[in-house]
C-alpha cells in the first residue's frame, strides 16, 4: 500500500497542488492506515473491503479520537480509494458506505458588545499608528472582513461618500456598508496621517515602514490592545469577525444578508450564529415569563 500512497502525495503536490497543510494531514493519516493493515497481515490494498474499513473506524474510536480527527481520517481515506479506483488500482470504491460522524457545530466564541467597545476604544488616537490602529480595529468590526482582507484593501476600495467598502476575497468581491463610527475613523486616518505611514503605497493599511501588513502583525496589534483592555479571552481577528457575525443575527438581522457580507458561500455555514440569537431569547424569556422560573406542579 505505501507504492501506492506515495503516489497519491505525489498527485496531490504536483497535479491537484494541494496546501502543505493539507498534504501533511492526508499523508499522516493514510501511513496510519497502512500500519494498521500491516500489522493485521494484509499484503495489498486490493485486499481491503468496507468491513475492514469501517473496522477501523470503529477503532479509533475505541482509541478515543475525537469526531473531528476522525472525520478528517475518512476523508482522507476516501479521496485515496477514490484516486485508487481512477487509476484502475481498485475495481470498486469501497468507502461507499464509509460515513462520517456527525458533528454538532457549536456557537463560536464572540466578544460582548461592551468587550468590542471596550477594545475599539484602546487605540489612544495620539499618534500616526494609533490612528491607524483605530481605523483598522473598526473597520474590522463593521464589516466582518477576514484579516486577509482587511490588510488587502487598497484606497480605492474606500468610498467614503457612499458609506461603503469593496472587498475582495479570492473567487469574487462583495460591497459592505461601513457605519458612522467607523466611517469617522477611516476619514480621520485617511485625511490625517495615511500618505504619512504609506508614501507611495495603494494598500489602505501598511506597517510603518510603509510596507504591506501582515497577518501576524495586525494579529500581535489586536493582542496587545486586548491587553490594554484587560479582557481576558485569547482574542483573534477572526473572533472580531464572529462577533459581528452573531452581534447583527441576535439582534435581528437577515441571515442572507449577513451571509453575503460575510461571503460566505453557503447559507449553512452562517447558521451557526442563529444559536447565539436562540440563546439570547431563551435568557430573555426565562427573565421576563412570570412562570418561567416556576417548578411545574401537578
Amino acid at each position: 500500500m505505501r507504492e501506492h500512497i506515495d503516489n497519491y502525495i505525489n498527485f496531490l503536490t504536483v497535479v491537484k497542488r494541494s496546501s502543505q497543510n493539507t498534504i501533511a494531514s492526508y499523508k499522516r493519516d493514510l501511513l496510519k492506515l497502512n500500519t494498521y493493515f500491516e500489522n493485521k497481515g494484509y499484503k495489498t490494498v486490493t485486499d481491503i473491503n468496507s468491513m475492514d474499513l469501517n473496522t477501523y473506524v470503529i477503532d479509533m474510536k475505541g482509541q478515543g479520537m475525537s469526531l473531528a480527527t476522525i472525520s478528517r481520517n475518512i476523508a482522507s481515506i476516501k479521496s485515496f480509494f477514490l484516486f485508487l479506483l481512477k487509476n484502475g488500482v481498485v475495481k470498486e470504491d469501497c468507502t461507499e458506505q464509509l460515513k462520517p460522524p456527525k458533528i454538532e457545530k457549536k456557537a463560536p466564541d464572540t466578544l460582548s458588545v461592551e468587550e468590542v467597545n471596550l477594545l475599539l476604544d484602546q487605540p489612544s488616537k495620539s499618534t500616526p499608528k494609533e490612528i491607524r490602529d483605530k481605523a483598522m480595529l473598526e473597520l474590522l468590526y463593521a464589516t466582518g472582513m477576514r484579516v486577509s482582507e482587511l490588510i488587502s484593501l487598497k484606497i480605492d476600495d474606500v468610498n467614503l461618500a457612499m458609506s461603503y467598502i469593496l472587498c475582495r476575497d479570492a473567487n469574487k468581491e462583495r460591497v459592505i456598508p461601513i457605519e458612522q463610527a467607523a466611517r469617522f475613523a477611516l476619514e480621520t486616518y485617511i485625511n490625517g496621517v495615511r500618505q504619512i505611514m504609506c508614501e507611495d503605497s495603494n494598500y489602505l493599511f501598511t506597517n510603518m515602514k510603509g510596507q504591506p501588513m501582515s497577518r501576524q502583525g495586525f494579529w500581535k496589534l489586536i493582542k496587545a490592545y486586548a491587553v490594554k483592555a484587560g479582557i481576558d479571552k485569547d482574542i483573534t481577528p477572526h473572533m472580531i469577525r464572529h462577533s459581528f457575525a452573531s452581534h447583527l443575527v441576535t439582534n435581528g438581522a437577515d441571515l442572507k444578508a449577513v451571509q453575503e457580507m460575510l461571503g460566505h458561500s453557503d447559507i449553512s455555514t452562517t447558521q451557526i450564529y442563529l444559536k447565539s440569537r436562540q440563546s439570547r431569547i431563551k435568557e430573555e424569556y426565562e427573565k421576563a415569563h412570570p412562570r418561567a422560573k416556576r417548578k411545574a406542579s401537578n
